[in-house]
C-alpha cells in the first residue's frame, strides 16, 4: 500500500479492529430465535451501541424494528454545510450450520494463514469495523469532512425487513447525500471493485401431503402416493436438465454485460469438486448475475437414521428463488407459487406458503459519488483500477433506500471477497482487505467531500 497519512494511521490501528472484531464475532447474534438465544442479538447491538458512543456519535439509539429486532442507528455531524452519507452494515449472522465442520469455533475469531476465521468476519461484523476504522483514520487526518450516519442492521441474513418496514415509518432518519452499503466484496481478494446490481429474492415454502398417516411400504408401496416422492418431483421440475433455473413464465436468458468470469476461477471460487459439472447455459456472470436461480434450502423428511420403512404422507421444502434486476420480485414469487402448483403430481395436495422477499437492485455507475470512490480505490490499491461487478446476493434494503432517497448515490463494498467463504464453514476475513478498504473509505469520504 502507497505511503501516506491515512493508511499509515489504518495500520496503526489494526491490532485495535482484530480485538474489537473478535469482540464482536464472540456473540452469536443470529436473528433466528428459534435457534439462539435473543439476548445474543441484543448484546451485540448494545456492543455497538457503546462503539458508536465512545467515537463521538450522536443520537445513538436502538431501534425496534417491526420484525422484533433491534438496529443501532448514531449520527456523527460535520462541519457546517457539509453532505451527509450514510454508512450501512449488520450485526446478524448466519447460523454456523455444521459446527463440527469448523476448524475453530465459529464464534472465536481465530487467526490462521493470514486470514481472521470466524462467523460474520467478513459479512458483516467485519464491516462494522471497516466504517471505524475509516472514520477514526479521518479523524488523526484533519478531522471527518462530511456529515455521517450509521446503521447498523439486526436481522439482514433472516430477510425479514425489519428496517426497511421502519426506514419507511421514518423516512427522514436515514436520508443522505450518499449510501456506502459495507455489505459486498471484491470480485477477487486485492482487486478494488463497487458492486453495481443486486439479485433480489423470494422465499416459498411448500408442503404436499397425500395419505392421513404414513403406511407401511411393503404393504402399501406401489399404488400409495408418497407425498416425499411428489415433492422430489416438484423440486427437479424447477430445474433444466443442465441445471438451468425453469420457473413457468420467468425469463431465463438475459445476458451480463461487464466484468468477466471465468469457469476456472469460478471452479476455484466456489471450490467445485473435480469432475462436477457448472449448472446452466451461458457465462458464468449471466448465471450469477443477470438470471434468476432457485435452490433448495431445506427439505422436512425422516433422516436416514432411524427411518422406517414407510410412504410419506408429507413432506415440506423451503425454496430460495434469487431474481435479477428487471426482474419484480412480487411477480416472480407468484410465477413461482404457481409453477409449484401445475407440477405437483398425482392431485396430492399442496400449499406454498410464502415466507419473505427482497427487490433486485441496480446502481448508476456514473454519478460523482463513483468517481469519488474509483479514485479513493486506486490510491489504496495501487496499480489496481476499481471494477464493476454483480453479485448474486440480496440486500433488500437497497432498494427501499432508493424508493426513499432516489437523488442519493449507492455504492456496495466490502469483505465478502470469494476467499471469505460467507454463509460457509471456515468464513473468514482478509486483514489486508480490510485495512485497504478501511483506507478507500476514508479516502473516499474525504474526495466525496470536495
Amino acid at each position: 500500500m502507497s505511503s501516506n497519512p491515512v493508511a499509515e494511521t489504518v495500520a496503526s490501528l489494526m491490532p485495535r479492529a482484530k480485538a474489537e472484531l473478535t469482540e464482536l464475532v464472540a456473540f452469536r447474534s443470529v436473528a433466528d430465535f428459534a435457534q439462539f438465544p435473543k439476548s445474543e442479538s441484543e448484546a451485540a447491538a448494545r456492543w455497538i451501541t457503546e462503539a458508536l458512543t465512545a467515537e463521538g456519535f450522536v443520537d445513538v439509539a436502538l431501534l425496534d424494528t417491526p420484525d422484533g429486532t433491534q438496529s443501532v442507528y448514531g449520527y456523527l455531524p460535520g462541519p457546517e454545510g457539509a453532505k451527509t452519507v450514510l454508512l450501512y452494515a449488520h450485526y446478524d449472522v448466519q447460523p454456523p450450520l455444521d459446527e463440527a465442520g469448523w476448524t475453530t469455533p465459529p464464534f472465536e475469531l481465530t487467526e490462521r494463514d493470514g486470514r481472521w476465521y470466524g462467523r460474520g468476519s467478513a459479512d458483516c461484523k467485519g464491516g462494522f469495523i471497516m466504517h471505524l476504522l475509516a472514520l477514526r483514520a479521518l479523524k488523526a487526518n484533519g478531522g471527518v469532512p462530511v456529515n455521517v450516519k450509521m446503521i447498523v442492521e439486526g436481522s439482514e441474513e433472516q430477510g425479514t425487513g425489519g428496517l426497511e418496514r421502519y426506514a419507511e415509518q421514518h423516512p427522514e432518519l436515514l436520508a443522505a447525500d450518499t449510501i456506502v452499503i459495507g455489505d459486498a466484496g471484491n470480485f477477487r481478494a486485492g482487486l478494488p471493485t463497487v458492486t453495481t446490481i443486486l439479485r433480489g429474492m423470494t422465499l416459498v415454502r411448500v408442503q404436499i401431503a397425500t395419505l392421513e398417516g404414513n403406511l407401511h411400504s411393503g404393504q402399501f408401496g406401489g399404488a400409495a402416493p408418497d407425498a416425499l416422492a411428489a415433492l422430489i418431483r416438484v423440486l427437479d421440475s424447477l430445474r433444466a436438465a443442465d441445471g438451468s433455473t425453469t420457473v413457468d413464465g420467468l425469463d431465463s436468458s438475459a445476458t451480463w454485460d461487464g466484468l468477466e468470469y471465468t469457469e476456472e476461477q469460478f471452479r476455484s471460487d466456489a471450490r467445485v469438486l473435480d469432475g462436477v459439472e457448472l449448472t446452466g447455459g451461458g457465462a458464468v456472470a449471466d448465471r450469477l448475475w443477470a438470471r434468476p436461480a432457485v435452490s433448495v434450502l431445506g427439505i422436512d423428511c425422516p433422516p436416514v437414521v432411524g427411518a422406517t420403512p414407510s410412504v410419506q404422507s408429507t413432506a415440506r421444502a423451503l425454496i430460495s428463488l434469487r431474481v435479477p434486476p428487471g426482474v419484480d420480485a412480487a411477480e416472480a414469487t407468484k410465477l413461482l407459487q404457481a409453477h409449484i402448483e401445475a407440477h405437483t403430481p398425482w392431485g396430492a395436495r399442496v400449499s406454498t406458503e410464502h415466507i419473505g422477499q427482497g427487490q433486485p437492485f441496480r446502481a448508476d455507475p456514473t454519478s460523482p459519488a463513483y468517481r469519488a470512490m474509483a479514485d479513493a480505490m486506486a490510491a489504496a490499491y495501487p496499480g489496481e483500477t476499481m471494477q464493476y461487478a454483480g453479485q448474486g446476493g440480496s440486500i433488500p434494503l437497497c432498494n427501499t433506500l432508493a424508493g426513499l432517497y432516489p437523488r442519493a448515490e449507492i455504492l456496495l463494498i466490502g469483505l465478502s471477497e470469494p476467499e471469505a467463504q460467507i454463509h460457509a464453514v471456515n468464513e473468514s476475513v482478509s486483514p489486508e482487505e480490510l485495512e485497504r478498504l478501511s483506507v478507500a473509505e476514508a479516502l473516499f469520504l474525504r474526495n466525496y467531500a470536495g
